[in-house]
């Protein structure tokens, strides 16, 4: 059975994919007598396109998967996309503008018809890229949180939210986007940080005897009204601000009880700039004396705080703004201009009335659409909300009890917190593509929530005595208030099925950081509410990927690498395995970082190549799983052994979910020990037949350990070895043989690796050709040391290319050589006749000399403290590595001249 001299990916992944999905190779079936294991996929958006985040998320799972399928779990990945309701919604009303059209100009069903057409045509373009990087997903089971047996779970569960008094209809200060027109909830208003303006605005007072010192103004220490501080005074009430053009609906001023600046004037009448409108003076313990002025003004209908303030003091609502942030009538003069437009007239026009009394630069964090960045206006609006308080406490306990565990722990914190400070989730939405609200009204606004207009008209009649007309909300549900039934409402929920008893709950979920919030914890809270159980027992969230320079990859920023672009360079294995590779807390990443994953492949490939090629009868035959590993010599001992341990620390670290860990071990392994060792180690034994055996065994059960993280080569090559049938995706894990761990054989192959690697240096260190054999004489301490040295002569002087080996414990120095010292063995190598010593000496003394010039420029360098200061820290890191290393490359050369006088 021969490999072709070239791996060739693209061939081999076409091949395999086919081959996976013609048989239907990763689908599970609830009821088997394995035990269940099941993981869903974060649900991508059908706008998708497959970025590094996604693959990076997705062959985590996979290797997840993969290895509990073959270890015997009846393995479910559930597989599906989100109907993403912004986001899908803004791509289409792009379409139609260039077009010259709005979704307004053809209403909600013809628009909705036309995301739907969009759906069809691209909203699975993401899945088959998935299955492009190897994603062992039950891809049948393909789910969409809008298909109709999806839509039948939201319903439900939106009617027994409303029926419990969990979910509730109310006028509230909520997110709104006027580019997307919709209400947000407070995790899609993604706060930044923006360098703005505090505003000091003077508001007079009605009274015209009253004043107020200016030595009062951002002075909560002043003391009370009646010390004297001079004639410097406003004649009314100075306010902060970083949004002026709310003013035009301010409804009061507000001040700390306590603050004794404001005592006397708590109650007193104050003139609205601009607007002439009279506003009371009142208090309230949420204003901050050391705030601004200790003054602040309260629109109730633009600020959430100011919302609550005005519930608590009556206060009245005015809301001075279109949807789309142009100023509304009650705005007088300011009608009909953008927000930003209006701030810059009514600045102009207060200070212009010498009612601006001056600007500071502000810090201030700003929220912000997080599908098309546009500030968010905290705006009054009806709408739907579901009551969180009652839905955290089990959630927050799941986690704290460590019922379900977030990896790395610091994250448990930070969703600890959220819970704990949770508010009401908007869950109503202003667009035409989503899971449209289940309530209709009569004409009294009586509400009449149900599954269907039949069953509503039926709750109706019921009410009314006769048949009314109803009208169903306009608003949809928030994507996340489908997307958080996910790990159940896939399963079939609510309807009790097979498949929901078996694989619900799952077992791990593996997502991002910026979702604890959205999805993790909302997913929590829905599995204890409609399930009785948590959904998962672990959540990993793993880290970001980003250029080699630290940065977020992204379009804007152009740094963006495109997986399939990898994967046809390079190949899906290299994608997958160099990404895992290199991750860490975040993964930074560029192209020829893959070269890591093409190089694996490719040594797999070729090491495989050697071993078929020189074991064809063998392999044929089949007859090497069971060895006689008593009869073997210490070199197959050694690398049967080190298989086993590399297994025993791989199966760890993937259940514990360090999968770069795991990575790093099978490939120090088979490149390693297995390669570099071992096959170099049998070139002059592949006519022994348990050699033979031994390479196969290795091979074979080292596919199956490499198959999590590189499936398509390894799927390649065991196709060759299999004599088992069906594919190596669903072989069974190598069993754990710890009798076979031998411990004697790894220190004895150790000393002998050891001698090899220290003539190989030497060398090296006296530049001797690399076709030139040298002699060696190697002093064992004791009697095992010389045994073993003996026995492996032939293998110590193959590698190291020695003309004769000599083993005499009785040797304690040689004239003019160099040595080196392997544990409590001294390894001698002659040099007189093989280099020119003096020249030799004097070459190793230059190289000191530069190495000591370039040590003292980088310890100038590093005690200069104005280089320092400035220098980037990785600089600094870097300089102080290399510093490390000259004065360890230097201590090697004084040693090796030492020894040879």
């Amino acid at each position: 059975m021969e490999l072709s001299s070239k791996y060739n990916p693209k061939e081999s992944e076409e091949k395999w994919l086919k081959v996976w999905k013609d048989g239907n190779v990763f689908h599970a079936v609830p009821n088997s007598n394995k035990k269940p294991f099941t993981v869903v996929i974060p649900p991508p958006n059908v706008t998708g396109i497959l970025h590094m985040g996604h693959a990076l998320n997705n062959t985590l799972q996979d290797i997840l998967i993969r290895y509990k399928r073959m270890n015997g779990f009846e393995a479910l990945w559930m597989p599906g996309t989100d109907h993403a309701g912004i986001a899908t919604q803004n791509v289409v009303e792009k379409q139609l503008a260039k077009e010259g059209k709005k979704r307004q100009d053809l209403g909600r069903e013809e628009f909705t018809k036309r995301l739907w057409s969009w759906k069809k045509e691209y909203g699975d373009t993401i899945i088959h890229q998935l299955e492009k990087i190897g994603s062992s997903c039950d891809w049948p089971r393909t789910r969409f949180t809008m298909d109709d047996e999806y839509s039948e779970a939201v319903k439900e569960v939106f009617i027994r939210l409303f029926e419990k008094d969990l979910l509730y209809r109310g006028e509230r200060i909520i997110n709104w986007c006027p580019r997307c027109q919709t209400a947000l909830s407070d995790e899609e208003a993604e706060h930044q940080e923006k360098n703005g303006k505090l505003y000091y605005l003077l508001y007079t007072f009605k009274d015209k005897t009253l004043s107020f010192p200016n030595a009062f103004i951002g002075n909560p220490e002043a003391g009370s009204p009646t010390e004297t501080f001079g004639d410097d005074k406003f004649p009314g009430i100075v306010v902060a601000t970083t949004r002026p053009e709310t003013m035009l609906g301010d409804v009061a001023v507000a001040v700390n009880p306590q603050d004794p600046r404001y005592a006397h004037l708590i109650g007193q009448t104050l003139i609205l700039p601009l607007v002439n409108r009279e506003i009371k003076i009142i208090a309230d313990d949420f204003v901050a004396a050391e705030f601004g002025t200790g003054a602040v003004k309260v629109t109730p209908a633009h600020d959430p705080n100011d919302f609550a303030m005005g519930q608590r003091h009556n206060l009245s609502l005015i809301n001075v703004m279109h949807p789309d942030a142009r100023i509304n009538e009650k705005g007088g003069a300011y009608s009909g201009m953008d927000r930003f437009d209006a701030r810059k007239k009514i600045l102009a026009d207060l200070e212009a009335q010498g009612l601006l009394v001056k600007m500071e630069d502000h810090k201030n964090s700003v929220g912000h659409c997080y599908r098309c960045d546009t500030v968010v206006e905290p705006y009054l609006s009806k709408q739907w909300f579901v009551k969180m308080r009652p839905l955290a406490k089990p959630a927050l306990e799941a986690v704290k009890n460590g019922t379900i565990k977030i990896r790395p722990e610091r994250w448990e914190k930070v969703y600890i917190n959220w819970l704990e400070d949770t508010r009401d989730w908007c869950i109503s939405r202003q667009i035409w593509w989503g899971h449209r609200i289940p309530v209709w009204y009569d004409k009294d606004g009586h509400v009449f929530v149900a599954k269907s207009e039949t069953e509503a008209k039926a709750k109706a009649k019921a009410q009314h005595g006769h048949d009314v007309d109803l009208r169903q909300d306009e608003d949809v549900l928030d994507t996340w208030f489908s997307s958080w039934l996910w790990p159940f409402a896939t399963l079939g929920w609510p309807k009790e099925n097979p498949d929901l008893k078996f694989f619900y709950p799952t077992a791990a979920l593996f997502t991002a950081s910026e979702i604890i919030f959205f999805w993790v914890a909302r997913m929590v809270m829905a599995g204890y509410e409609f399930m009785g159980k948590p959904p998962f027992t672990d959540v990993i969230i793993h880290g970001t990927v980003r250029d080699a320079k630290g940065r977020k990859m992204s379009k804007s920023l152009g740094n963006a690498l495109d997986p399939l672009e990898i994967i046809e360079e390079y190949g899906a294995d290299a994608l997958r395995f160099s990404l895992i590779y290199n991750s860490g807390q975040d993964i930074y990443i560029s192209k020829e970082k893959f070269e890591i994953g093409r190089n694996f492949a490719n040594k797999i490939w070729n090491a495989s190549r050697l071993v078929f090629t020189n074991c064809n009868d063998t392999l044929e035959k089949g007859d090497y799983e069971n060895l006689d590993v008593k009869a073997l010599d210490l070199p197959s001992r050694w690398i049967i052994g080190r298989f086993y341990e590399t297994l025993a620390k791989t199966s760890n670290a993937i259940e514990t979910y360090h999968n770069s860990e795991a990575e790093v071990l099978v490939q120090e392994f088979f490149w390693g020990s297995f390669c570099d060792w071992y096959l170099e180690l049998i070139k002059a034994k592949w006519n022994d037949v348990n050699v033979q055996k031994t390479a196969l065994f290795v091979l074979k059960n080292s596919l199956k350990l490499m198959h999590p993280f590189i499936p398509f080569v390894t799927e390649e090559i065991y196709s060759r070895m299999n004599t088992e049938g069906g594919c190596l995706s669903q072989a069974s894990w190598p069993v754990l043989q710890k009798e076979l761990i031998d411990q004697r054989a790894f220190d004895d192959m150790q000393t002998v690796i050891d001698v090899i690697t220290a003539i190989r240096n030497i060398r090296t260190q006296w530049n001797v050709k690399p076709n030139e054999t040298v002699d060696v004489i190697l002093v064992p301490d004791n009697e095992a040391n010389a045994k073993l040295l003996l026995e492996n002569q032939g293998d110590i002087q193959r590698l190291g290319k020695l003309k004769t080996i000599t083993v005499d414990a009785k040797v304690t120095a040689v004239k003019e050589s160099a040595n080196a010292v392997v544990g409590t063995l001294k390894v001698f190598i002659p040099l007189g006749g093989l280099v020119d010593l003096i020249a030799e000496k004097k070459r190793m003394q230059a190289d000191i000399a530069v190495k000591q010039r370039s040590i003292d420029g980088l310890q100038s360098r590093l005690s200069n403290e104005a280089f320092v200061s400035k220098a980037p820290e990785d600089i600094i890191v870097k300089e102080k590595e290399r510093l490390a290393t000259l004065h360890k490359e230097i201590a090697e050369l004084n040693k090796i001249v030492a020894d040879l006088n």
